[in-house]
């Protein structure tokens, strides 16, 4: 053991050594007050985290979100106790009755890492594989502000702990591959090589080389063997893989899920096994007082919160610099903020009524204009930048030889696109984009859900939204997706009529405080008379078209269908029928709405019809009748499947008369 670090740890090796096992007791005790978490991986890495936040990390617990500061990640968040124990130890807020009341009702110590819930906390996992992937977003964007900025405003590294289970997710090889190809050099995981799974040993699903397999990524790999205790040598192996400048590291460390208790190695200690008796066993063999749950002497508690402090001249030293920077403050400011500067929105672009213009190529045309006034903006595609309108002209290839630029092309990566760019998110500086077709939202969920849990500000474009995509057939027809997504909490989701509405749309997202999805036309779609007005279209719903008196019914339609809705009112009223179209891109928004405003649009007592092309899930809270498409869709020409799965304006008649009674 060693008595200094860079940032000179005050620890001798003895209180090393006793503020290892304060935090193995920690391990143990919170579990099993709750009757509920993981003891044996917080105990095994309690001698990596003693190394990280001692010797290792670049932090101010009084200031935990410090820009600069490096950034820790708990992929294997179902250790989460070790988290909160370093977080309290070093002084982040966590008080010890926090720590007592982990995975209680109320309690800053939830059973998994949550961002924005505990100060100290970077990311939101459990979730395996999701803040591997994070990390490869947080080193991305610490590159980017580094190349735009420079490095007396961006000069730090990315830190992972993960596990077996981050590592046999799909989403951590997709993660992996793409960063091993942006050459992430200032990236560092630590994989916790325990052998062990809930099911029983690893060998029961598990045989590849993950260190031949990271080889392949591109990446540099350590392999510290049965090092777990050996401080040193973890210290020396994180120092040599932050020297690597040109490729990622990942450090294989074999450890003993649940040293030193007497379940040492078993898979019931992944849980918390260990009962009042086998704790009293492994604080025996300690030399932890037997009786004392959650103790933490004075001692090692002082030295933990002096290395807490100690990152505080740094800070301050950062902030000098920021004051003095001689670039231009308002575009870091921005870009700090993910907002534009002053005046960006005016720059989006507006269309003549009676043009017919995809909302993908609105989008993209939106997205072009405020690149050089909403500075965060970055991002791409899953291998369809151009069909999805995520194409970013004129400003780099984000690489290893253009770390400055914002076109990041992600590949056939779904899953870690959507997860990459919540880590460049919650690193901060960035607003990312990230585009694919509708139908493959499927593919990237756990990390879209992640995005709405973290309040991350994700941009998710998914185009092709409907059945008008037409020969591609029913795998890439996405019928259920929009009421879906519609469905989870946190997310707000667009179906722009035109496009118009879809540069409201993006005003909303330069100005939102968490993820938004934009769910995009392939087909051109007319350009609306009416649709100007962006302060109506964020109200998630307005009179788009209405009649002369009193509406006898409401046809509400979003996306392509509010010129189906358009075309029915004008058949309708040519009939002697007061017909009232309303626009309704955003259904959270409009549901946000004051009661007032509501009825306003939606009056008492009218009959409602409605018509999207995708199931008519949902539509009963605002529609008496529903047009949509509850089947799978079909392969023809998008005009001839629209029309062949009832998205027609005779359809909407016939819905309308039916509540009319004629």
């Amino acid at each position: 053991m060693t008595d200094s670090g860079t940032n000179g740890s005050a620890f001798d090796s003895s209180l090393e050594t006793l503020a290892i096992d304060v935090v193995r007791g920690l391990a143990m005790d919170a579990p099993h007050a709750a009757r509920s978490g993981h003891q044996g991986t917080a105990m095994a890495l309690a001698p990596l985290a003693h190394v990280l936040w001692t010797r290792i990390l670049n932090y101010d617990a009084a200031d935990p979100t410090w820009p600069d500061r490096d950034r820790f990640i708990l992929s294997a968040g179902h250790a989460s106790i070790l988290l909160y124990s370093m977080l309290h130890l070093t002084g982040h807020g966590l008080t010890l009755d926090d720590i007592r009341n982990f995975r209680q009702w109320g309690s800053a110590t939830p059973g998994h890492p949550e961002v924005g819930h505990t100060a100290g906390v970077e990311v939101t996992t459990g979730p395996l594989g999701q803040g591997f992937a994070n990390g490869v977003g947080m080193a991305m964007a610490e590159r980017n502000l580094r190349a735009r900025f420079g490095s007396e405003l961006s000069d730090h590294h990315t830190f992972v702990i993960c596990g077996d289970g981050d590592l046999a997710e799909g989403i951590s090889h997709e993660a992996a591959s793409l960063a091993g190809h942006q050459g992430l050099g200032r990236l560092v995981a630590i994989y916790d090589d325990n052998h062990v799974t809930i099911d029983g040993p690893t060998e029961l699903a598990l045989s590849d080389d993950a260190p031949a397999r990271f080889r392949s990524y591109g990446w540099h790999v350590t392999d510290l063997g049965d090092a777990a205790e050996d401080l040193d040598a973890m210290e020396g192996a994180i120092r040599d893989a932050m020297a690597v400048t040109d490729r990622p590291s990942l450090i294989v460390l074999r450890t003993h899920i649940g040293h030193p208790s007497p379940d040492v190695d078993s898979s019931a200690v992944h849980g918390y096994s260990l009962t009042d008796d086998g704790i009293a066993e492994t604080k025996r063999r300690m030399g932890l007082p037997e009786d004392q749950a959650f103790w933490v002497p004075d001692e090692v508690l002082d030295q933990y919160r002096a290395t807490g402090r100690r990152g505080g001249d740094a800070r301050r030293a950062w902030e000098e610099r920021l004051a003095s920077f001689t670039g231009d403050r308002a575009i870091w400011d921005a870009a700090q903020t993910g907002r534009g500067v002053d005046g960006w929105a005016d720059q989006l672009p507006t269309w003549d009524a009676g043009g017919a213009v995809a909302t993908r190529k609105a989008s993209n045309a939106c997205l072009q204009a405020l690149l050089d006034v909403v500075p965060g903006l970055i991002g791409g595609g899953a291998d369809l930048t151009g069909n999805t309108g995520t194409t970013i002209k004129d400003h780099g290839v984000q690489g290893p030889d253009c770390p400055e630029g914002r076109q990041v092309y992600f590949g056939v990566r779904e899953h870690a696109m959507g997860a990459i760019c919540n880590g460049m998110a919650l690193h901060g500086g960035m607003l990312p984009v990230n585009g694919t077709f509708l139908v493959f939202s499927d593919y990237m969920r756990g990390a879209v859900r992640l995005a709405a849990l973290s309040g991350a500000r994700t941009v998710f474009v998914w185009s092709h939204d409907s059945v008008g995509v037409g020969e591609d057939g029913p795998t890439h027809q996405p019928v259920e997706h929009a009421a879906a997504l519609r469905a989870m909490p946190g997310i707000r989701v667009f179906r722009p009529a035109d496009a118009n509405e879809t540069a409201a749309a993006w005003r909303y997202i330069v100005g939102a405080d968490g993820p938004v999805a934009l769910l995009l036309t392939r087909q051109d779609v007319p350009v609306l008379a009416g649709s100007t007005n962006h302060d109506a279209v964020l109200r998630g719903a307005y009179v788009l078209a209405d009649s002369e008196g009193d509406p006898e019914v409401v046809l509400i339609g979003t996306g392509s269908e509010v010129a189906v809705a358009l075309d029915a009112a004008a058949t309708l009223t040519a009939a002697g029928r007061s017909v009232r179209v309303v626009s309704m891109p955003c259904t959270e928004l409009f549901s946000e709405q004051a009661d007032g405003y509501r009825s306003s649009v939606l009056p008492d007592g009218v009959p409602t019809v409605s018509v999207e092309a995708g199931v008519t899930f949902g539509w009963e809270r605002w529609a008496d009748r529903c047009v949509g498409i509850d089947r799978f869709g079909t392969s023809a020409p998008g005009d001839q499947a629209m029309a062949g799965l009832g998205i027609t304006p005779t359809a909407v008649v016939a819905a309308a008369e039916s509540l009319l009674g004629t």
